[in-house]
């Protein structure tokens, strides 16, 4: 009886050795995030509007004029985060699923918030412009680097900063489409954009 119980045991681990994936096999299955910008160049974007974006230090910044910085790239379901310092004035976002990725706006895209002061709170940072409003309205991301963190599955978006959660919404207006960092006032800047 000993045996016969040793015996099934010693099957029963061998097979579950043969049915487990070995620890590498899990690590490339799963999604890996790809770089989008690494603070070295601009490779993977293309400017619009005026904005005086700059590499320094390894981040891209700009503190006049206005524009985005849009990925060549077309994404629909993804996460994505990026770090972000602005100044207390500053008028910056991320937009998703841009529509049209020479005239990027409110309208024909998703814009996540970062504006900190903006006249009307109701879509301070953190928010979906007119989608979504943000679960924390006191949040303050002036003068410090900060991390957002977008996923975008189907129509489901959420929105967290600095691991805070700030939107959780459904929306399908817009479907697919690259993604663009704005500069609209103040001074903006944005390190380790990673995308998967």
């Amino acid at each position: 009886m000993k045996h016969s119980c040793a015996g099934a045991i010693a099957c029963l681990f061998v097979g579950l050795m043969v049915l487990s994936p070995a620890p590498g096999v899990l690590a490339q299955t799963a999604s890996t995030w790809s770089v989008l910008f690494d603070g070295r160049n601009l490779d993977s974007f293309n400017p619009i509007g005026t904005a005086n974006w700059k590499l320094a230090d390894g981040v891209v910044q700009a503190d006049m004029g206005n524009g985005f910085l849009v990925s060549k790239a077309s994404y629909g379901d993804f996460e994505l985060k990026a770090d972000f310092w602005v100044t207390d004035d500053a008028n910056s976002g991320v937009f998703i699923r841009c529509e049209d990725p020479k005239q990027v706006t409110a309208m024909n895209a998703y814009e996540v918030n970062i504006f900190d002061k903006r006249p009307d709170q109701t879509y301070r940072t953190g928010a979906i412009v007119d989608v979504a409003k943000p679960k924390d309205m006191t949040i303050s991301t002036g003068n410090k680097w900060n991390t957002i963190e977008i996923t975008a599955r189907g129509p489901r978006m959420t929105v967290a900063i600095n691991g805070l959660s700030m939107v959780d919404v459904q929306d399908a207006k817009h479907a697919r489409g690259p993604i663009a960092l704005q500069y609209g006032a103040g001074t903006v800047k944005f390190r380790n954009v990673q995308i998967r």
